[in-house]
Parts: C-alpha cells; structure tokens; sequence
C-alpha cells in the first residue's frame, strides 16, 4: 500500500462510515442532542445517560470535519454537540463540566473529573478554530481556568483527577471500574495536554504556553520510564510509579501527542529535546504490534498477564502515531506498520454491514459485540481523527 491509497482508503471511511453514523443513528430525535448508547449489535438505548466525553468527542470530531471538508451538515452536527455542552454539561453554579445527564439531559453524577473537562476545552477549542465562534473559546478558557484552579498541584506538579460539583476532595477518584484509585495518571495528564495543545493554536496566552511547556515536561521526565520507554500509568501524590501496567495503545498516541505540542508551541529547543523520547515511546510501543493482527491492548508483568485483545481506539492511534513516526523519521517501516495495522482495521474491525467499528477483536480472533457500538467510552474521537491525521498530513 503506498500513501495515496491510504488516504483515499481513510477519506471513504471517514465520510461514507464513520461521520453518517454518528450523525444519523446517534441524533436524539425527542430529547435533543445525542443519544446516550447503541449497544455492540447496533440497537439504540434512548433511556441511557449521555456522558461528557462522549458528547465532547462527537463536539471535536464534527468540528474538525467541517474544518477540513467544509459541508454544512458537519457543521450542524458540530453545533448540536455545542450546545449540549454549554446549555447542558457546563455547570451554571460552580463551573466545569458534568460526569453525566440522564437520558432527558438533566445533571446526573456531578462529579468534576478533569479528564473530562480537558475534552470539553478540546472540543470546544475545536469547533472556534473551524467557526471562529468566541462562545466556544470564551467557554474553552473558563475551563482552562477551572483545570488551573482546581486541579493543578502548584507544590509537586502535576494534575489531580477529580473532584465534587463544588470542587471538594472526592473519595473515589478514578475514571474508570478498571482504574486504580490514584491523584494522578498518565491517562489524566495525556488528556490535558491535547486540549491545552488545542488551545493554544487559538489563544496564544502565556498561562497556557508555560503549562503546556510543563506538561511536555511532565511526560519527558516524569510519565516516560526512562528505561523502558513505556508510559507508566499511575502515580501518587509524590510522582511514585504505582504498577507496571503496560498500555500500547497509550504509548503510541503519546508519542504522536506529545510531539504535537511541542511544533504548536513553535520551539526548536523543545522539539530537538523531546524527539528522542517520542520515537523511544513509539518504538516502545511496538512490543505490543503484531503484524497482520494489530496492537495488542496491555499487559502486565508483575502478574504474567498479558491483554491481547485488539481494541477499536489502540489501532486507530497506531495508525496515527506510526505515521508520525514515518513522517518524522522517513523510515518506511514505520509507514508499513501504519499500513498493516489499517489493513486489519479494514479487515476485522470496521462493521461493513452495521456501520462504525466494533469495539475489539478478541484475542481468541472473534468480535465483541458485547461492549458498545457508541456509548460512554465508545467515540467517533480516535477513528475519525486517525482519518483526518492522515488527511491532513496529505495536504
């Protein structure tokens, strides 16, 4: 496969799967806005409660959509997604952004986790960038404001992961079942620095330079075991590493992300100082690319335990960041890697017949239809943007 088919292979994709059936199937027709679920085997669930990432996501995507392809109805898709996060998520009294609404659009778990905030700033930051529109920037910075305030650790460095409505400790901070219960993570401090990146493309503040500065820092000297060049996952207060969870999938985006913030900041010294560690973590990375099968999801070595199966956003981000890697580096087997790992997403992971992709491939080689087709975690983020790197990266 050579450079053009991929594009024209992502562009078909893009336009004639991904973006229809976020547009079309996850419309609420009665509530407004987006419907909160469609399960693995493609049925909606209008009673379920609509998530701020997801809502986020779909806000981003459709931006950039419109920013690159320039049709109406991305745009109006983009605009749905606005005002269900000002009107709806934004909280009116304390500021940020809420976990959930129920499925009317009413606050359900009001919970600040600043993960989901830093998608809020990244979508909103988006659709202003596409638009122009000084709403959503003046939104976007409120809730810098709110991250700055109220989860920055200005004595150790750093960001913690949550807290109450009012901006309380909160017991239980993780963001997922599948979490460890710490102040601070890799996965947190990746999703602040993506939408501080986005920003800054458009606000050009000084605040937000330096942290966005220290955040490349954060990864370069903190996050990345120097050893390994694997990503570590969780972190105390103090910046102890809790774990030896292996994430691929992490890994391969944050080398792509990370380089990305440091050519938006526009510094020669930054770059020169971060591209030994981003092509570290790529390659990295690769321990867990199995050519003609994909990237394989986590392990852990401590317990001997290895999670091989293929997750729909793991390969979307290989693509990405193996194209990043071939474009920084010009070496080919990079950009074969990227080519392979499209190949199996073609092959196994897209749903020809019901639309968008499945969420994995199990590492026994059968699909999962049990997990969501769109739901909570389930986004048109990781594959529509893989999409549009690649676009974008043509022009």
């Amino acid at each position: 496969m050579d450079r053009h088919t991929l594009l024209q292979e992502v562009t078909e994709e893009l336009e004639k799967n991904i973006l229809p059936f976020w547009a079309e199937k996850m419309a609420d027709r009665t509530e407004g806005g987006f419907l909160g679920r469609i399960s693995g085997t493609g049925r909606q669930i209008p009673d379920s409660p609509k998530g701020a990432i997801l809502n986020a996501r779909i806000l981003w995507t459709f931006s950039a959509a419109y920013r690159l392809l320039g049709k109406q109805e991305y745009l109006e898709a983009a605009t749905a997604a606005k005002r269900e996060i000002i009107d709806r998520f934004y909280d009116p009294v304390h500021g940020g952004i809420y976990w959930s609404l129920d499925s009317k659009g009413n606050p359900s778990d009001t919970k600040k986790q600043f993960y989901a905030i830093g998608f809020a700033i990244y979508g909103l930051s988006e659709y202003s960038r596409a638009t122009g529109d000084r709403e959503a920037l003046e939104y976007a910075v409120r809730l810098f404001d709110c991250i700055e305030q109220h989860s920055f650790d200005k004595e150790k460095n750093g960001y913690i992961e949550a807290c109450t409505r009012d901006w309380g400790e909160i017991e239980d901070m993780r963001l997922s079942d599948k979490d460890a219960n710490e102040r601070k993570t890799m996965n947190t401090h990746l999703h602040i620095l993506e939408p501080y990146t986005a920003l800054y493309r458009i606000w050009k503040d000084d605040r937000l330079e330096r942290q966005l500065r220290n955040l490349i820092y954060i990864f370069t000297d903190k996050i990345m075991d120097s050893r390994t060049g694997h990503l570590r996952l969780f972190f105390d207060d103090d910046w102890n590493p809790q774990g030896d969870t292996v994430s691929y999938g992490h890994d391969i985006e944050a080398s792509w992300l990370i380089w990305e913030a440091a050519t938006v900041l526009g510094d020669k010294k930054i770059c020169e100082k971060v591209l030994g560690p981003v092509k570290m973590i790529a390659e990295a990375a690769s321990e867990g690319f199995i050519p003609g099968q994909g990237m394989i999801y986590e392990s852990e070595t401590s317990k001997g335990k290895i999670d091989a199966d293929r997750h729909w956003w793991v390969q979307a981000e290989t693509v990405v960041g193996y194209y990043n890697l071939y474009s920084l580096t010009g070496d080919s087997s990079a950009f074969d890697k990227a080519a392979d790992c499209w190949k199996f997403i073609r092959a196994h992971i897209i749903d020809h017949d019901g639309g968008e992709w499945f969420w994995s491939i199990k590492a026994d080689g059968t699909v999962n239809t049990e997990d969501d087709k769109a739901g909570f975690w389930k986004c048109p983020y990781h594959n529509g943007r893989m999409c549009m790197e690649i676009i974008e990266r043509n022009r």
